[in-house]
């Protein structure tokens, strides 16, 4: 065998090696889970005041937000979280791996289902609502806290929320949020594991305290939109109608359903 032969052999040879070792990195590597063990760590807590009802059961506390996993659509029906203005920092965060919550009893859909089709992994509690800690930041890859959003939406008049919703943290926080996209029969899905992708998404915002409580919600087609946020203001009673979730069933009864029938921009300044 010629020199010019022998060398493309070898780099032939090296060239396979690298793909083997790029598909068993790709498919079997795991890094380490990003959950806090019990009793270490800051944690932010959520008040169980404003805890919503779980169709499912399946509800999982991480250090940072709760969520409540819909194991038939691959995805929380509802993330709950707190915004405070302390959370609210520049630190640079290192962009972890995307992970399988390992505190869904049927783990959460693999990141993989997302590849090539076209949508973002959408978070639901924002990975940049969380950086003011490592650990805060790095749990929010969970998939268990990803839906499927198209590109433009999610940077776009959902992003355009995120941001009124930092506002209002630095100017009345802490806020308590619940969000997730509108899960229904008849979805479209995406990925091996049909990770459903939803036709709407909603937020519901709460501040204040027993009867200066103020709750504001919101629901958005999953379609980019130039309209103004307060266009897309509507009750929690809707809401609660489309999702079958209760969303505040721990307040007062006349507290709660005047709260939730109310739709009412006062003390949210656009």
């Amino acid at each position: 065998m010629n020199k010019y032969n022998k060398n493309r052999v070898i780099y032939t040879t090296l060239l396979l090696v690298c793909v083997v070792l790029f598909w068993v990195f790709e498919n079997f590597y795991t890094p380490a889970p990003y959950t806090l063990p019990d009793g270490e760590g800051s944690r932010t807590e959520i008040p169980e005041l404003l805890r919503p009802s779980s169709t499912t059961g399946e509800i999982v506390q991480h250090a940072h937000f709760a969520l409540s996993y819909n194991e038939a659509y691959e995805q929380a029906e509802w993330v709950a979280y707190i915004l405070d203005k302390s959370h609210l920092t520049k630190d640079d965060r290192k962009r972890p791996y995307f992970l399988e919550d390992p505190k869904v009893s049927t783990k959460s859909a693999d990141w993989r289902n997302y590849k090539g089709s076209g949508y973002d992994r959408g978070h639901l509690c924002p990975a940049g609502d969380r950086r003011f800690s490592e650990n805060a930041y790095n749990e929010t890859f969970y998939t268990s806290n990803i839906s499927p959003q198209d590109r433009d939406f999610n940077a776009g008049i959902w992003n355009r929320l995120e941001q009124q919703l930092r506002y209002w943290a630095k100017k009345d926080g802490p806020l308590f949020v619940v969000t997730a996209g509108v899960l229904e029969k008849g979805l479209p899905s995406i990925g091996e594991e049909d990770v459903a992708v939803p036709k709407f998404y909603y937020k519901i915002i709460a501040k204040g305290n027993g009867r200066d409580l103020k709750i504001i919600a919101f629901l958005f087609p999953h379609r980019e939109d130039i309209g103004k946020l307060d266009q897309f203001i509507v009750s929690v009673d809707e809401l609660e109608k489309i999702t079958g979730i209760d969303f505040f069933p721990n307040l007062p009864d006349d507290l709660e359903d005047f709260l939730e029938a109310n739709i009412s921009t006062g003390g949210w300044k656009f």
